[in-house]
């Protein structure tokens, strides 16, 4: 079985993603080069593990790395838009400039929950990297904490996406690039 077959297109190749992961690391090099404390960088599991991991390596600066997870979709294509944390932060990011690392912004629910999540622990302000926004599908406002940013790689259009970590059902996340996925394969 090849999971190219299952991809109705290929929206950005490996070259472009990587090309777009170290434009977004200079930012942050920029952004928190004179920084007094180095940034936490937590990483939204699972979607975000490969971004977050291309992005560490190619940030210059010291950073401490977390991970949180928080669920919306199960084995849906849709947001269930009721985002529930369901594995916390090791670190504690009590006064910490935390960048949150995720792998779509799709709704803005899932973000905004774990946003007001790090603000009730403290954090002095949370910037946003996502690897995908899909602002069309948005139902909420971002909100960002004290001197948040928000970090895009790419705009998505509204479609099924998978790879580069996303999945379907848990699987595809091995691509290296970002596909559609076919529609027989989810529906």
């Amino acid at each position: 079985m090849s999971l190219d077959s299952h991809i109705e297109k290929v929206l950005w190749t490996e070259e472009e993603i990587l090309e777009r992961v170290a434009q977004i690391a200079s930012e942050i090099n920029l952004d928190f080069n004179a920084a007094p404390h180095p940034p936490l960088l937590v990483g939204v599991a699972t979607g975000a593990f490969l971004f977050l991991a291309d992005l560490v390596r190619r940030i210059q600066l010291p950073v401490a790395v977390d991970l949180v997870r928080a669920q919306s979709y199960g084995s849906s294509t849709l947001s269930n838009g009721a985002p529930t944390v369901s594995l916390d932060l090791k670190l504690d990011v009590k006064g910490k400039h935390v960048i949150l690392v995720e792998d779509i912004v799709d709704t803005g629910c899932t973000l905004s929950c774990l946003i007001a999540h790090l603000e009730s622990k403290g954090a002095s302000s949370v910037s946003v990297c996502a690897f995908l926004d899909k602002p069309a599908r948005r139902k909420v406002h971002i909100q960002l904490i004290g001197d948040g940013k928000f970090y895009k790689g790419f705009e998505c259009p509204d479609y099924f996406v998978v790879g580069y970590g996303m999945d379907f059902a848990e699987l595809y996340r091995n691509l290296p690039y970002v596909g559609v996925l076919k529609p027989e394969y989810y529906k």
